[in-house]
C-alpha cells in the first residue's frame, strides 16, 4: 500500500522551542521530510507522510502541541487563520489513492474533535476551501457557527479560545509558492488579484498580496492547485510583467515545502526551450517510475 502525504499548518513561525515540539510530535510517528518556518506569516508549514495510522497519530500528537502552546488571543502574522493548527490537508501520491486520502482525513477529523476537543471543518476546494473559513478571522467564523450559517463537522459547536478549530480534507499535490517584490502592499494585492483565478488569472492559483516587515519586502503569496495547468514559470513571468508594469521589481521566489517533480521538470523544459521534454525525461525519475 502507498504512502499518503500531509502538510499540516501550525500558527508558528517565530518561537523555535515551540516549532521543534511540533517537528518532534509528527516526527515520532511518521516520517518527517520538511519543515518550513516564516516570521513574518508567523507560520509553520511541515511536510510528512506515512500510512494512516502512522499520519493519525502523528497529527493527533502536534494538534495537541499545538493546542497547548499556540494562543491566538496573543498571534499577530500576515497570514490569514482560523487556528492553532490552521490547515490540515491528507494528500494522495498517486491520484487514484484520492478515496483513500478523503476516508483518512475524516477518521482523523473524527478523532481531533472526540480526543482533543476541537471544532474540525472539512474542505472541499475551490467552493469550501481555506479561505472559506478563514474569512473574518476567528471572530467572524465564531459568529457564522453561532449563526448555523456554517456547521462543525466533527467536536463542539464553538472554536476554541486560545486554539480556534483545525480545517481538515483531502486535496490534490499543490504547489506553496511565492514571489517576493520590492514595492508597496497595493502592487502586491493588484498583482495578486490579477494571476489568482477567480480575478481571471491562471486556473487552479489562490493569491494574496502581504506585507512582510520583518523581510522588508510584499510578497505575492500562491497556492497552485493545479500546476499542469497553471505552469510555474508563466506565473513568474505574468507576476515579473505585472510588478514591473507598476513600478515594482520582482526580488526572487520562494517554495513553501516541496514540489512534484513534473513540476520542475516542466518548468525546467519550458526554460531550457527543449521540444518535448516532461517528467519522463528525468533520469532518476525514469528510474522511479520503471
Amino acid at each position: 500500500m502507498s504512502l499518503l502525504e500531509s502538510v499540516p499548518n501550525f500558527s508558528e513561525g517565530r518561537d523555535s522551542s515551540t516549532i521543534d515540539a511540533l517537528a518532534a510530535a509528527l516526527a515520532a510517528h511518521a516520517r518527517l521530510l520538511d519543515v518550513h518556518s516564516d516570521p513574518d506569516h508567523n507560520r509553520s508549514v511541515f511536510t510528512l507522510v506515512g500510512d494512516e495510522q502512522q499520519l493519525s497519530d502523528a497529527l493527533l500528537a502536534a494538534i495537541g502541541v499545538a493546542k497547548e502552546r499556540i494562543d491566538l488571543r496573543t498571534h499577530v502574522g500576515a497570514h490569514p487563520r482560523i487556528g492553532a493548527a490552521d490547515v490540515v490537508p491528507i494528500v494522495p501520491l498517486r491520484p487514484e489513492d484520492l478515496a483513500r486520502a478523503d476516508a483518512a482525513a475524516r477518521a482523523i477529523g473524527e478523532r481531533i474533535g472526540r480526543e482533543l476537543d476541537l471544532p474540525v471543518f472539512l474542505y472541499a476546494p475551490p467552493e469550501r476551501g481555506p479561505a472559506f473559513y478563514r474569512r473574518g478571522g476567528t471572530a467572524g467564523l465564531q459568529q457564522r457557527l453561532a449563526a448555523r450559517e456554517v456547521a462543525q463537522d466533527f467536536g463542539p459547536d464553538r472554536l476554541d479560545e486560545c486554539a480556534g478549530g483545525v480545517i481538515l480534507g483531502a486535496r490534490r499535490p499543490l504547489i506553496a509558492f511565492n514571489v517576493n517584490l520590492r514595492g508597496d502592499l497595493a502592487t502586491a494585492r493588484a498583482v495578486a488579484q490579477v494571476v489568482r483565478e477567480r480575478g481571471g488569472g491562471f486556473p487552479g492559483v489562490r493569491a494574496l498580496g502581504l506585507d512582510l516587515p520583518r523581510a522588508g519586502v510584499v510578497q505575492v503569496s500562491m497556492n497552485v492547485e493545479d500546476w499542469e495547468a497553471a505552469a510555474l514559470h508563466e506565473i513568474v513571468g505574468r507576476v515579473t510583467r505585472e510588478a514591473e508594469a507598476r513600478g515594482a521589481a520582482v526580488l526572487g521566489s520562494e517554495l513553501v515545502g516541496l514540489m512534484p517533480a513534473g513540476a520542475a521538470a516542466a518548468a525546467a523544459g519550458a526554460m531550457l526551450a527543449i521540444d518535448g521534454f516532461d517528467a519522463s525525461r528525468v533520469l532518476e525519475l525514469r528510474l522511479l517510475a520503471d
